[in-house]
């Protein structure tokens, strides 16, 4: 019954990276390091729960926070010159 759920878990979080990865040409930076940090937690959550919605939920929850708190680190390291260059601090 375990083996199951997280079969199930994986291909369910395996369909929400490739419709994630199909629309990520588009999106900004934070936007990309967020939602990779929701793909990342929701998966690890639902590994260590056992393949549980909630557990799934509260890692997406945290992925997410830590995606955005990495995109805020990033930024304090770069900025863009008149010609729109980043550049590193």
């Amino acid at each position: 019954m375990q083996f199951h759920s997280l079969k199930r878990a994986g291909a369910v979080s395996a369909l929400a990276f490739a419709l994630a990865g199909a629309g990520c040409a588009n999106m900004s930076d934070t936007d990309r390091r967020v939602g990779t940090g929701i793909g990342v937690g929701a998966v690890t959550g639902a590994l260590v729960t056992g393949g549980k919605v909630g557990g799934a939920a509260v890692g997406a929850a945290l992925g997410g926070a830590g995606g955005w708190l990495y995109d805020r680190e990033k930024k304090k390291r770069y900025y863009y010159d008149r010609y729109g260059r980043r550049v590193y601090r």
